[in-house]
């Protein structure tokens, strides 16, 4: 029993979407996200205010490639109506840790007593800002955002260390717009 995946997203007023060349451009009132969303099987077009995503193959993993692509569209087109904003706390426990932006680069100096500073390079597409103990990203990509968040948590991880004693560090606190710490 052959049928055929068939998937179309809405798209609310004030966004429009365009694909070419296996890239899917979202424009929104907040923002512009591109992602390439190509398989070799699936079709995907971008008219009269929808997404499509179609296959004349209906096997499991065409099932499954068509819906992640729909639930990707579905973060972009929601990022660029409000985007996605992560936060993340500094913590000092011994030593005062010192978080600034310069540039394109993310400072965190005297981490652990160390006498150099650790460094990021941030990404383009996101906004950080640095207020007091908090650092804030704000992304209409939702994939940007969580891994420019990860990049800076992973920036103070420790090693060889007991976890229990040393807890400094920089953690999230919120994510995609969800609360998942205690401020």
């Amino acid at each position: 029993m052959k049928g055929k995946v068939d998937v179309a997203i809405e798209l609310p007023s004030g966004v429009t979407a365009s694909y070419a060349s296996g890239v899917l451009t979202v424009k929104g009132p907040k923002g512009e996200v591109s992602r390439k969303l190509f398989d070799p099987v699936l079709k995907v077009d971008a008219k009269d205010g929808k997404v499509l995503i179609k296959s004349s193959d209906d096997s499991r993993k065409q099932k499954r490639v068509a819906h992640s692509f729909r639930a990707h569209v579905k973060n972009i087109v929601a990022g660029v109506q409000v985007p996605y904003r992560y936060v993340l706390k500094v913590c000092s426990g011994h030593f005062p840790i010192n978080v600034s932006i310069q540039g394109e680069l993310l400072l965190v100096k005297n981490f652990l007593g160390e006498k150099f500073p650790r460094v990021l390079k941030l990404k383009k597409g996101a906004s950080v800002k640095v207020e007091g103990d908090k650092i804030t990203i704000e992304t209409c990509d939702k994939e940007l955002g969580g891994r420019l968040a990860s990049d800076i948590e992973l920036l103070t991880a420790k090693r060889n260390r007991d976890l229990r004693v040393f807890q400094d560090g920089i953690y999230m606190i919120e994510k995609a717009n969800k609360v998942v710490g205690t401020a």
